[in-house]
């Protein structure tokens, strides 16, 4: 079993070694075709090809200049899968975008871009919830519950104070 194995991982990286620079850019076209991709993520894959820097720099080029990869698309998408299905606050949105390596200014647009209204109104419905959740718990606990939870969300403080405050008062 251990030759077998040893055949199949030298098949694999002899494989990944004839890669020439078009077969290269062909695989990382439908990687980037597959889901938006930040160039940090890029950057990641083509790491396992046995390529050089400059081949590797004519692979980013490439995709850049045919829009399969683009930096201000993926913060778009990533925000708006965050924010509209994991319902994730503006802070928790920034870091993960910031740990994907998209610039500052890119970020700034991003999180600029989401409605204020449907924000409050997502971090209401999502407190509401985790407020119902705790029923049972004395007041002081559900109120400290529920904000560690919105904090863990990536909601802003004030505005998890200021929901709470509508909740206790409701």
């Amino acid at each position: 079993h251990f030759c077998e194995r040893k055949e199949r991982r030298d098949h694999i990286v002899s494989s990944i070694t004839n890669n020439t620079l078009k077969e290269a850019t062909m695989k990382m076209e439908a990687f980037c075709v597959y889901q938006d991709r930040c160039k940090k993520e890029v950057i990641e894959k083509l790491k396992s090809f046995q390529l050089s820097d400059e081949q590797k720099a004519k692979i980013i080029d490439h995709l850049i200049s045919y829009s399969f990869l683009n930096e201000e698309r993926f913060a778009e998408s990533y925000l708006s899968g965050k924010f509209k299905i994991k319902k994730w606050g503006r802070i928790k949105i920034r870091q993960g975008l910031i740990s994907k390596g998209v610039s500052k200014e890119m970020i700034k647009t991003a999180i600029d871009s989401i409605d204020s209204d449907a924000y409050y109104e997502t971090l209401k419905n999502i407190a509401e919830r985790k407020w119902n959740d705790l029923d049972n718990q004395e007041p002081f606990q559900r109120k400290v519950k529920t904000l560690r939870f919105l904090a863990s969300r990536g909601y802003e403080q004030d505005l998890c104070f200021d929901v709470i405050n509508v909740l206790i008062n409701e």
